[in-house]
This record gives structure tokens, sequence and C-alpha cells, in this order.
């Protein structure tokens, strides 16, 4: 029986799922050699700009697909921890003039979180590749 939080849940990951696959699709559209060289101005190996890059747009789509759900939220959260420590915290909750706070970053931190703790949720592929024995 369909229960009403796995629908809220599946609501949620789809959300984060397009979201990080839109993320990951522009660093790649908009010139992967850009974020390199903004990894780099952080302090951060350019090579990481890829690794990022792929988790996002890989990670999305599996995500939206329902299929390796936990341990993608996971890496969404070390992801997003990374980039509020590193860029947004410097500005604020709300951001300045230059750049947008880190309130959508925590927001997405919060889901990936809930993801991740989530033990299913309605039309995800692990439903079907690791059913329980109750199933």
């Amino acid at each position: 029986m369909l229960r009403q939080n796995e629908v809220i849940t599946t609501i949620l990951r789809v959300f984060l799922g397009a979201t990080f696959l839109i993320h990951g699709l522009a660093k790649f559209q908009g010139g992967i050699e850009n974020t390199v060289g903004f990894f780099e101005s952080l302090g951060l190996p350019g090579f990481t700009a890829y690794v990022v890059a792929l988790i996002e747009l890989i990670g999305g789509i599996a995500i939206v697909l329902g299929v390796g759900t936990r341990i993608i939220s996971i890496l969404f959260v070390i992801i997003l921890a990374v980039a509020i420590v590193k860029v947004k915290l410097a500005v604020g909750f709300l951001g300045n003039d230059q750049m947008a706070g880190y309130e959508l970053d925590l927001a997405l931190m919060v889901i990936s979180l809930y993801l991740a703790a989530t033990k299913k949720s309605f039309l995800a592929l692990d439903n079907l590749l690791f059913r329980s024995e109750k199933a």
C-alpha cells in the first residue's frame, strides 16, 4: 500500500535529481574549463571540477530514476558542504549583490540527508533491484 510520505519522498527525489542534473549539465555546456579554473581559484585541484560535474550529471539522472539514492544523496551532501564552506559561507545565508547565499545549498543538503536516511520512495528502481524479504 502506497503511503503519503512515499509520494512526498518521490517528489523530493525527482526535484533533487533534476536540480543536480541541470547543474551538472550546465558545467559541461558552459565550458568545463571555466569550472576547472574556478575550482583552482578556490585552492581545489582542477580535476575535482570533472568529478563534481559527473556526480551532479550522472547522480542527478540516477536519483530521478531512484537508483542508488542513498549513496548519491551522501555524495550530494559532501558536494554541498564543500560548496557552502569554500564559497558561500563568506557571503552569508542570503548572499550579497554579487553572489547568492547558501540558503539553496543548505535546502538541497537537507533534502539529500532526508533521502539518504529514507528507506523507500514511490517509483524508484531501487525498489525493484533491492526487494526486501517482506515484499
